[in-house]
C-alpha cells in the first residue's frame, strides 16, 4: 500500500479488519518489521490522539519517529504554484516535500480544512503534493475532507460491539459553538457503508455532506425518527458542505443534542464520537458517561488502525 487517504485503499475491508484484530490481540508480533525504518509525522494543525495513537504504533513496528509542528518548529510553508513569494512564507511545499521525503521511509500528514474556499479544500492539496513529489508511502492522519484512520478504528470499534450482522448506525449532526470540517462524517459513512451496515445520516435541513461520501446511505432531517431501532449513535458537528454557504454555521439548535431521551428510541444503542467533545452541547453528561458509551475504547482503537495501515505500508517497501 503505496498511500491511505480512503476505503477505497484499503482493500477489503473485512479482511483489513480482521487483519486489525490480530495486530489488537498482539500489537509487538511484527515489532521487527520496522527495524532501521523511519515514520515522519507532520502536522499543520493540533493533535492529541492521531500524534499519540500514530507515533505508539509506529513504536510497536520497531519504527523510528520523527515529528514536526509545520506551523511551530518550520519555515512557513507557501502551498500554491505561481505565487511571488514576498510574503512570510519563507519556504515552498514542492522543495520541502523532497527534502523530507528524503529523510525517512514512510510519511503521515494531517492538515484540515481551511472552510474558506470549497474547492481548494475538496482537492486535497497538501496531501495529494506529497503523494505525488515525496517519493515515499503517505497516509493521511486527517485531511480537509476525510479521517480514514478514525473511521477505520469507528469501524474496529462496531465489528467487537455488534450484536447482529447489519446494526442499524446512525450519524448525527450535533450543535456546536464554532464551523468545524466535513471530514470526520464524510469518512464514517464511506466505511460503514463500506463495512456492509445500515447507515442513516440525520442532520439539519442545510447541511446535507457532499453525496460523493453519502452513496448507501439514508438521509433524514427527522433526528428522532432516525434514531428508533439504532444499535449505534455517533455524533458529530460539521458546518454547511455545500458550495453557496460552505464552511458557515447556520445552526445552533440544542435540541439536536444527543441526550438520555433520545437514546431511549434506540435499540439500547452503543454512543460514539470521535472526540475532543464539547459536553452538553454534542452530547449530555450522562450519556456520555453511561455504560453504553464507547468514546474511550474507540480512541484506544486509534493505535490499531494506524498500526494496520503502517504495518501494509512497510510490508510494501
Amino acid at each position: 500500500m503505496r498511500k491511505f487517504t480512503s476505503v477505497a485503499d484499503i482493500g477489503d475491508l473485512h479482511s483489513a479488519i480482521r487483519e486489525a484484530l490480530q495486530v489488537k490481540a498482539d500489537r509487538f508480533a511484527w515489532e521487527k518489521l520496522g527495524h532501521n525504518r523511519t515514520l515522519l509525522m507532520l502536522f499543520f494543525n493540533s493533535s492529541l490522539r492521531t500524534r499519540l495513537s500514530t507515533q505508539k504504533a509506529a513504536m510497536n513496528l520497531g519504527m523510528n519517529v520523527m515529528v514536526l509542528d509545520v506551523n511551530q518548529g518550520a519555515w512557513k510553508l507557501e502551498t500554491e504554484r505561481g505565487v511571488i513569494m514576498d510574503g512570510d512564507k519563507a519556504e515552498h511545499l514542492l522543495e520541502a516535500i523532497p527534502v523530507m521525503g528524503s529523510y525517512c521511509d514512510i510519511i503521515g500528514i494531517r492538515s484540515f480544512a481551511g472552510l474558506a474556499d470549497r474547492d481548494a479544500d475538496y482537492s486535497e492539496r497538501v496531501v495529494e503534493q506529497f503523494i505525488r513529489y515525496s517519493g515515499r508511502p503517505v497516509f493521511s492522519m486527517e485531511a480537509a475532507t476525510g479521517h480514514p484512520l478514525q473511521a477505520f478504528a469507528d469501524v474496529i470499534t462496531i465489528e467487537e460491539h455488534k450484536t447482529k450482522e447489519r446494526p442499524k448506525v446512525v450519524l448525527t449532526w450535533a450543535p456546536h459553538p464554532r464551523a468545524l470540517p466535513q471530514a470526520v462524517p464524510n469518512s464514517f459513512v464511506e466505511w460503514t457503508v463500506a463495512a456492509g451496515y445500515d447507515v442513516v445520516i440525520a442532520n439539519p435541513e442545510g447541511y446535507d455532506l457532499d453525496p460523493r461520501f453519502t452513496r448507501g446511505a439514508r438521509l433524514t432531517h427527522d433526528q428522532d425518527e432516525a434514531f428508533r431501532g439504532a444499535d449505534f449513535i455517533y455524533a458529530k458537528n460539521w458546518s454547511v458542505a455545500q458550495p453557496d454557504n460552505y464552511g458557515k454555521v447556520l445552526c445552533t439548535d440544542r435540541s439536536w443534542t444527543v441526550d438520555s431521551r433520545k437514546m431511549a428510541l434506540t435499540d439500547n444503542a452503543f454512543f460514539m464520537h470521535c472526540l475532543p467533545v464539547r459536553r452538553n452541547m454534542i452530547v449530555t453528561d450522562d450519556v456520555i458517561e453511561s455504560d453504553r458509551s464507547l468514546v474511550i475504547p474507540e480512541a484506544a482503537n486509534r493505535e490499531i488502525s494506524a498500526q494496520t495501515v503502517i504495518k501494509r505500508m512497510l510490508e510494501a517497501l
